[in-house]
């Protein structure tokens, strides 16, 4: 398999800070889950720093960034008080998304269109010190052209609705996504994946040529629970192989 053709995997290490939180203790510590998820092959490390602080916490990206040996990608809102956080920290990649106090998880894509000053003046401010901005929005062509002209250089297509499906709803669902990833890479985007993918459902979505990384938390720290971090990584990496391969 060629450099081009290998798909690369983003550990999301924001629900080993949710553990840790919990209890209001040092422990989990998600840099030790950085650097234990690299030794595992992970290929960058993804955090997201919500408006309310659930999770990661703004010292958690200062302590990492300077350590992390593979890519620090940032997730955040397009506020104000993010972009400036972001700024300072300077990831190698911010992904902008949308965010809702109230949502468990963040339950849909960026509305570049809808909000298309916005995004376009946050994309240049963090281009302009630097930062490769990617937008995690939903697999549709009219929002994947408008993340190329507000600036932004790579899109994240929102896989949650394909993970909540079954059956021939899912197929179709796959097939929406493998069309908008072949969209977004024919106007000279680079394509990533992510959200409610796991074991039994993320072979797919591998398959899917055009896609250049995907991105998974949730799934990988609840498979730790059984077996182990590094084991829960290392056989994602497997199955995102095998499904790229097929």
């Amino acid at each position: 398999m060629s450099d081009s053709q290998a798909l690369e995997l983003g550990i999301n290490i924001d629900h080993v800070a949710t553990l840790r939180n919990a209890r209001g203790t040092a422990y989990p510590d998600p840099l030790k889950a950085a650097r234990l998820a690299e030794e595992a092959g992970a290929d960058l490390i993804t955090l997201h720093l919500r408006e309310d602080r659930r999770h990661i916490k703004d010292v958690d990206l200062f302590v990492l960034r300077p350590l992390i040996k593979t890519r620090m990608n940032l997730e955040c809102a397009v506020t104000p008080e993010m972009i400036e956080i972001a700024c300072k920290v300077r990831p190698h990649d911010v992904c902008l998304v949308p965010e809702k106090r109230e949502e468990v998880t963040t339950e849909g894509g960026l509305d570049v269109l809808g909000y298309f000053n916005a995004v376009k003046v946050a994309t240049t401010q963090l281009k302009n010190v630097g930062i490769r901005v990617s937008l995690f929005i939903d697999p549709e062509e009219r929002q994947i052209q408008a993340a190329k002209d507000v600036g932004a250089t790579v899109v994240e297509l929102h896989t949650g609705r394909y993970a909540d499906l079954s059956g021939s709803e899912q197929v179709t669902e796959l097939e929406r996504i493998r069309k908008a990833a072949q969209f977004g890479k024919s106007i000279g985007l680079r394509v990533n994946a992510g959200h409610g993918l796991h074991e039994g459902n993320v072979a797919p979505i591998a398959g899917i040529t055009e896609l250049s990384e995907l991105n998974i938390g949730h799934a990988i720290v609840a498979e730790a629970l059984f077996k182990g971090w590094q084991q829960a990584i290392a056989d994602m990496k497997s199955l995102m192989a095998q499904g790229r391969a097929k």
